[in-house]
């Protein structure tokens, strides 16, 4: 009998978690390490930090589902890896031998890179966790009785844009509602070369379709950006040229702030010697299998994936949900496909699927495979994906609180999208 252990209790641990159950059957040991005691849909925090979503309909107690499955969850930080003994140690002391391990933590959050960011000792909000989208909306019912403007985007080695640009357009909404647009200037920070970049090069008419939403709701906009420090009140920035040279300085004044940080791999699984790369992310093969110990496996957020393309101020390349699913079920293959004395050769696909919700409509976007040339890119704006949102809220969930390893973006989203269909037509 082996002993399975997946380190954090997020999109991706919990998937794996389920889907290892279903695939292994009872005769294998799971168990997940999270820290902290909830699973959270980290996709719907932007509407927590608006007040459109409260913590607890987003929140589920991780461990409670698990058991259900047989998979035993221990909600401890994990502070140490040591590789070579197959072994990880909690915060608590204790000491969990492992088999096999599935690392599935998700970032550190690297607001310390930049002076004044962050919403603990700094002066901006997040949105990257729920604890931090509900400090952003206290934050936001205080600008509420005072407006101002506003200020929102992604910093310099950030991977992640997608989220920055759902909060910009779904303040836009909230505030229109409320009656208050007239009197909050808009701007939108970001280190990619163009709106619309994504982080992916653009998909389809991305830099197009971007630039006329924002213009069509007031929203100004700073490319090729560098955050060089915040204050209490205005963000500093300068703007650079295709080649890389500093053209102008900005102090861009804001009465809120929201600002996507640049991405780590957390502290346990960057001191693994051999591991990761300079940056702690999770250096993996096409097997999703760790290049340095064999017995490791990673997914998500913290596997070392290299940019699209070499942008003037650096950019990361974002993991979304699909490639997510797609790498815990390779995994998952792999381990079955192991503990069965059978080649471990299965190979997952990192093709990059977005639902970005605009508050009243949406853009879904869609890279296939991540990295050009591709077989499909488009974008394509409607109300539908707003919906498409709320309704892959509710299947996650679902999937969450009935622990099926149902695949999510495989069944539901890319039939919504037609994702068949294009494939076939690109063969």
């Amino acid at each position: 009998m082996a002993h399975i252990v997946v380190i954090g209790a997020g999109l991706g641990g919990m998937s794996a978690a389920y889907e290892l159950r279903e695939t292994l059957g009872s005769t294998h040991r799971i168990t997940v390490i999270g820290e902290g005691e909830k699973f959270s849909f980290t996709p719907s925090n932007p509407w927590v930090a608006v007040g459109w979503r409260k913590p607890d309909e987003i929140c589920l107690q991780a461990g409670e589902y698990l058991a259900k499955k047989d998979i035993t969850f221990i909600p401890r930080a994990v502070t140490q890896i040591l590789a070579d003994k197959k072994c990880v140690i909690t915060d608590a002391g204790q000491n969990i031998e492992y088999d096999y391990l599935i690392i599935c933590t998700g970032p550190k959050l690297a607001f310390e890179e930049i002076k004044g960011a962050g919403p603990d000792s700094g002066f901006t909000q997040s949105i990257c966790t729920t604890p931090h989208a509900t400090k952003a909306w206290a934050a936001y019912e205080e600008f509420l009785k005072n407006p101002g403007p506003i200020v929102i985007g992604a910093v310099q080695m950030a991977s992640c844009f997608g989220p920055a640009y759902e909060f910009a357009m779904i303040i836009d909404a909230d505030l229109r509602k409320r009656k208050l647009r007239d009197r909050v200037p808009m701007t939108f920070v970001t280190s990619e070369p163009y709106i619309g970049h994504m982080g992916l090069g653009g998909v389809g008419d991305s830099k197009g379709l971007m630039e006329s939403e924002f213009r069509q709701r007031h929203i100004k906009w700073l490319t090729n950006a560098k955050i060089d420090e915040v204050t209490d009140g205005t963000i500093n920035a300068s703007e650079y040229d295709n080649k890389g040279l500093m053209q102008m300085e900005y102090k861009l004044p804001f009465h809120f702030a929201m600002l996507l940080p640049a991405f780590k791999g957390v502290p346990a699984v960057a001191n693994v010697e051999g591991l990761c790369n300079p940056r702690g992310f999770v250096l993996v093969d096409k097997h999703q299998r760790s290049v340095k110990y064999p017995n490791i496996f990673a997914a998500g957020v913290c596997v070392a994936i290299p940019p699209v393309e070499v942008t003037p101020i650096p950019t990361g390349a974002p993991k979304t949900g699909f490639m997510i699913e797609s790498m815990v079920t390779t995994i998952v293959k792999n381990i079955e496909a192991e503990l069965a004395g059978k080649p471990a050769d299965v190979e997952g696909t990192w093709n990059a699927v977005c639902l970005a919700d605009m508050g009243d409509d949406g853009v879904a976007f869609v890279a296939l495979p991540q990295f050009p040339p591709r077989n499909v890119t488009w974008a394509k704006k409607g109300r539908w994906v707003h919906l498409a949102k709320i309704a892959f809220e509710k299947y996650f969930l679902f999937k969450m609180r009935h622990g099926t390893s149902e695949p999510i973006y495989e069944k539901y989203v890319m039939k919504a999208l037609g994702i068949e269909r294009l494939k076939s037509d690109t063969k």
